[in-house]
């Protein structure tokens, strides 16, 4: 039996809420609209977040947040001692109420734990609606997006969800820093394009590819929408972006390895079009309300496109996208997803924010 739905937002009671939102990186990004929903529908509750301490930087001057607490209860090694640690921690907070955006095995049985602790949280709102959680909906498909999800879960509880986009903080150092690099190479403020063509070597299969990003930064310019091509990501990817700047040319700049997580946002906010895999770091762009094309191939865009409708993500029509795998042998996912395609979706954006190319290679395909 659901949870029936409540208004809790009435209730004057509730002075001290705590969200739970762990990972992974474009998840926790997109929460961050939820988080905005909340606030506003909590003008006058104490907020707590508590997130992995990766994440804790994210929110270093997000006034949303009395606290913050970077607690990894999820941890391989030391795991008893790790749930002990958090228990111990939410117990102290004495919370009228917990959202738990995370909703898995792990944050369930830790909510159910502390209830059984004597001193448990009164409203528990969850993406299930079982106990331990007091408001929650039905279980909805795994195909449906995170963010509906968690909708479902807020409404439920009485909480407006309007933000279509994510919302973070950005501190004023992160905004000085890209102003400086920006000035450094002389690259003109909504004059240039950003790439993102890494992701976590893990996820290898979802980059685009070298030459792919480099035919698209040459097609920008040849046809005088950009000046200049930026290519961003981690110290990782530092061989990549120099690569990829060389096919360019001069107008090309790699800033892979010289910024930080929160530049990504100012740095988006001043480009003209962004370009990027199935990364945290397009989830980080979609905070810029700029124009963003995100290539799909082996994740289900409906599962993982950024949140907001300025992103449209493409995605090869094969038999075998939305694999989820970590190695393939023939990678068409990706090669069948062109730069003028791309290049198209920039300059004349579709209606609808998720668009299936047709493949030009119609042979069967190899064995994975």
């Amino acid at each position: 039996m659901p949870a029936p739905s409540v208004n809790l937002p009435d209730d004057s009671s509730i002075q001290r809420i705590l969200i739970i939102k762990w990972s992974a990186l474009g998840d926790l990004v997109m929460a961050s609209a939820l988080f905005e929903d909340i606030r506003r529908a909590f003008p006058q509750a104490e907020l707590h977040l508590n997130t992995l301490p990766v994440n804790q930087k994210l929110f270093a001057a997000d006034t949303r947040f009395a606290r913050i607490i970077a607690l990894d209860a999820r941890a391989k090694s030391g795991k008893l001692f790790a749930m002990l640690r958090w228990l111990h921690a939410i117990r102290a907070g004495r919370y009228d109420m917990v959202i738990d955006l995370q909703t898995s095995d792990r944050s369930r049985f830790l909510l159910g734990a502390l209830q059984l602790t004597g001193r448990g949280i009164r409203h528990r709102v969850g993406n299930h609606g079982f106990w331990p959680y007091t408001t929650g909906p039905d279980d909805l498909p795994r195909s449906v997006n995170p963010v509906l999800r968690m909708h479902a879960a807020l409404n439920l509880a009485g909480i407006p969800t309007p933000t279509r986009h994510p919302v973070l903080v950005v501190p004023t150092h992160n905004r000085e820093r890209v102003k400086h690099l920006l000035a450094q190479y002389g690259i003109a403020e909504g004059n240039y394009a950003l790439l993102f063509p890494g992701c976590h070597p893990r996820g290898y299969l979802k980059r685009w590819g070298e030459q792919n990003y480099a035919e698209l930064g040459r097609l920008l310019l040849q046809e005088g929408l950009v000046k200049h091509v930026v290519i961003a990501g981690g110290p990782d990817e530092i061989q990549l972006g120099d690569a990829i700047a060389r096919r360019i040319g001069v107008a090309a700049v790699n800033m892979c390895g010289a910024t930080e997580m929160l530049d990504i946002i100012p740095l988006a906010e001043h480009a003209r079009y962004i370009i990027g895999n199935d990364t945290g770091t397009s989830h980080l762009a979609a905070c810029s309300e700029r124009p963003q094309v995100v290539i799909c191939g082996p994740t289900d865009p409906t599962r993982v496109k950024p949140l907001g409708d300025q992103v449209i993500a493409i995605q090869a029509d094969l038999p075998c996208s939305n694999c989820y795998r970590k190695h393939c042998s023939h990678h068409s996912c990706m090669r069948e997803v062109h730069p003028e395609q791309v290049l198209a979706l920039l300059t004349q954006p579709p209606q609808q924010t998720i668009v299936h190319v047709a493949a030009r290679i119609l042979e069967a395909l190899p064995d994975v």
